[in-house]
């Protein structure tokens, strides 16, 4: 981050969108908007925004298997047959 140009206040995004989003365009680097010297918001182009969603459901899918393989090695299971019977008793499905 370049604090000298991605950091800038909401006025001056008001003022100069069409400059600023050119800027996100060539170095896909977020620009922090202030409001009173504080941050309100970031602004970042849609591919790097997809690519942190990306990232984030990469996560998910890892972190879901790892609970998986963990529950796995601790017992916490059942066969799928058990499962399955179960479900059909619960809503009267027949074999």
């Amino acid at each position: 981050m370049d604090i000298t140009k991605d950091i800038q206040p909401m006025t001056t995004f008001r003022n100069h969108s069409a400059e600023i989003m050119e800027h996100l365009r060539q170095t896909k680097r977020p620009v922090v908007l202030t409001v009173n010297g504080k941050a309100a918001a970031v602004l970042q182009d849609a591919e790097a925004y997809q690519h942190l969603l990306d990232l984030a459901a990469g996560a998910n899918a890892a972190e879901g298997i790892r609970q998986g393989l963990e529950d796995t090695a601790n017992g916490r299971t059942r066969p799928a047959r058990d499962v399955f019977d179960e479900i059909r008793a619960e809503y009267g499905i027949p074999r």
